[in-house]
């Protein structure tokens, strides 16, 4: 798929800027046909470094691993990546004047509002544009129909991953998930071993423990109960499923049904994305 990045250009208004003004006066485009969803054999990713500036969304229920696969393709494809989640969880640290509103919203599991979700971005993208970023995977947004017009109607989104895992692996991921109080680390406790059954195949995901230094500083996220976990997968499949519906329809979405854990994921994910293997070791070790 040929990048495209006609807001970048110089002669374009920042995005952010872009971002905000059309916030209030977004409507729905009726008129467009719909196309045919992508395989993995329509994919055509430039492979040049200076061809990067690559603008994708990562789609998938809370806790799917959207940050984990994001930040590895950002590191390979050399753009940022924005989680929607990490801007939230930034301003409830900040104690800033959105705090308290957001963390009641939370720790009940459910969505940050439109307005909220915006804002955040908006200030991010505006950063970002300061140090002269270009290009972006976002993680986390839009995971509305009204997010997705707004996106669509400002930027020329390339591609949309839908990842996909099954909920009772999911419900168990979220539920092990770990974080360092001291170095902020991330770690998942969770050992995950489905049989296969009725023609289903089975999974294992394998924990992802911390080093010892940090075993003994492990905490649980506050909204990282099942009740909670629940819910917010009951949110998202109520509000989010439209969203890849929005993006089948244009021939944006590419369905990954993730096998496994990282290390039976991430090669059939780059191999899905038409990117080498190779080339992601010679990145890791440089």
């Amino acid at each position: 798929m040929a990048v495209v990045n006609r807001l970048l250009r110089s002669t374009a208004p920042p995005l952010s800027s872009i971002l905000s003004r059309t916030f209030s006066s977004i409507t729905s485009d009726t008129d467009r046909g719909p196309l045919s969803p992508l395989s993995h054999s329509s994919l055509h990713i430039r492979r040049d470094p200076k061809d990067r500036n690559v603008q994708w969304v990562f789609l998938g229920c809370p806790g799917v691993g959207k940050g984990t696969y994001a930040s590895r393709l950002t590191a390979l494809l050399g753009v940022p990546h924005i989680a929607t989640g990490d801007l939230v969880r930034e301003e409830l640290a900040s104690s800033g004047p959105l705090a308290s509103q957001l963390s009641e919203i939370v720790n009940q599991g459910k969505l940050v509002s439109d307005e909220i979700i915006i804002n955040l971005l908006s200030k991010r993208l505006e950063a970002g544009e300061s140090k002269g970023e270009t290009g972006f995977i976002l993680d986390g947004f839009p995971r509305t129909i009204r997010q997705a017009e707004i996106l669509e109607d400002v930027t020329d989104i390339d591609l949309v991953v839908n990842l996909k895992l099954n909920e009772e692996a999911l419900l168990t991921k979220c539920l092990g998930r770990r974080i360092c109080s001291e170095c902020g680390g991330n770690y998942n406790v969770a050992c995950i071993d489905i049989k296969g059954e009725n023609g289903s195949p089975g999974m294992y995901m394998a924990p992802l423990l911390p080093p010892p230094h940090c075993a003994s500083k492990l905490i649980t996220r506050s909204d990282d109960t099942e009740a909670v976990v629940k819910e917010r997968l009951r949110v998202y499949n109520e509000m989010s499923l439209p969203v890849e519906d929005f993006y089948r329809s244009r021939g944006k979405l590419l369905e990954f049904d993730l096998p496994g854990g990282i290390p039976e994921s991430w090669p059939k994910l780059l191999q899905a994305l038409n990117l080498d293997y190779h080339e992601d070791k010679q990145s890791a070790a440089a």
